[in-house]
C-alpha cells in the first residue's frame, strides 16, 4: 500500500513530503479519528494552497497522496511499539500456555 502511494507520487511527479513537511506535521497534530476530517482537512489545504498568491500550488491529489502516506507512516510506527510491548511482555510472563499452567499450578496448591 506505502510503494502504490509513493509510486503515485513519483510518476505524477509530485512531492513526497519529507520529515520536515509543515504539512505533514499539520495533518500528525491534528490527529483525525475519521476519514471524512482527513477528507475535511485535505480539503483546506488544497484550498490554501489554491488562492492567488499562495505561491506554492499543491494538487488535490499530492496532498491526498501524501496524506496517506503520513497515516500510514503513523500507523506503522504504533504497531511497532506495540508489537515490542508484546515481545517485551512474552519474555518477561511467557506465553499463554506458561500463564495458564502457572494459574493452574497456584490453584491446585491454594
Amino acid at each position: 500500500m506505502k510503494l502504490d502511494y509513493e509510486d503515485f507520487l513519483r510518476h505524477r511527479g509530485f512531492a513526497r513530503w519529507e520529515r520536515d513537511e509543515p504539512l505533514r506535521q499539520e495533518l500528525v497534530d491534528l490527529r483525525p479519528e475519521t476519514t471524512d476530517e482527513v477528507a475535511e482537512w485535505i480539503r483546506v489545504v488544497h484550498e490554501r494552497f489554491s488562492g492567488i498568491g499562495s505561491g506554492q500550488k499543491r494538487s488535490y491529489s499530492e496532498i491526498a497522496a501524501n496524506a496517506a502516506l503520513v497515516l500510514i507512516n503513523v500507523a506503522c510506527y504504533l504497531l511497532d511499539k506495540q508489537v515490542g510491548r508484546l515481545a517485551a511482555d512474552f519474555e518477561e510472563g511467557g506465553g499463554f500456555s506458561e500463564r495458564l499452567y502457572r494459574a493452574r499450578t497456584r490453584r491446585r496448591l491454594s
